[in-house]
């Protein structure tokens, strides 16, 4: 049994291009499917945000309309509920000792970009664990976290690394549009980092050694399956 540290956003709004508060969190399916996932294979998943703040969910990832189902969205309300122990009281993301975990998993939703991109422990725990050759997984909009990583020399710890994002594509045609503030994808690119993107809205799981990554909510199983084959290697 590995011990696996999903980070989640602390955010419930993010402020828009044109300055309103959109509401937002964790989206649902990313964080249940991934988190059953790890647990179904017999892995302990510690759950940390920032400041130790609940996260909230993101409403929207509630709708039958927008995950496929009144049955898939009451599936993930239940889970919600059957882990608000855990979601209740998360760690203290400054609190974290990296070497205790074998894993980081950083499920998406617009939370990210409002808080986890520069997150300055974030970024500590991340350089650590890439340090170690830890796996690192991020999907959707989680990779917004890795900007948070910076290493001795200033430069972006991931630069050059091969992963994938939830792309301007999906954001434009499925996300927040033209009122986006900024995009992940592109911010990554700026960065440095080699962005590889699938078909919108297809799975599309990204490896690069230790650095494991998802483009999208459709991702989620397959990201959490390829964590727990790469725990197994």
């Amino acid at each position: 049994m590995a011990n696996i540290l999903m980070v989640v956003s602390a955010a419930d709004s993010l402020t828009m291009k044109d300055g309103s508060q959109h509401p937002t969190g964790f989206w649902a399916e990313e964080l249940v499917v991934a988190h059953r996932t790890l647990q179904q294979a017999g892995h302990n998943v510690d759950f940390a945000t920032p400041g130790g703040v609940k996260p909230t969910v993101d409403k929207i990832s509630l709708q039958p309309d927008m995950v496929g189902s009144e049955e898939r969205a009451e599936d993930f309300r239940t889970y919600l509920e059957m882990i608000d122990v855990d979601l209740f009281a998360p760690m203290v993301l400054a609190d974290v000792d990296m070497s205790g975990y074998d894993a980081v998993v950083l499920p998406g939703g617009h939370g990210p970009m409002a808080d986890l991109f520069q997150d300055k422990d974030l970024g500590r725990i991340l350089v650590e664990a890439d340090g170690a050759s830890k796996i690192i997984a991020p999907f959707c909009h989680g990779p917004a976290g890795l900007l948070s990583a910076t290493a001795d020399d200033g430069a972006f710890a991931f630069a050059g690394r091969k992963l994938t994002v939830f792309t301007n594509s999906e954001e434009m045609g499925g996300g927040t549009g033209e009122n986006t503030p900024w995009f992940v994808e592109t911010a990554l690119r700026g960065k440095g980092a080699n962005v590889e993107t699938g078909p919108d809205w297809a799975s599309h799981v990204v490896r690069e050694g230790n650095l494991i990554s998802g483009q999208n909510p459709q991702s989620s199983e397959d990201v959490a399956k390829e964590v727990i084959k790469a725990l197994a290697e």
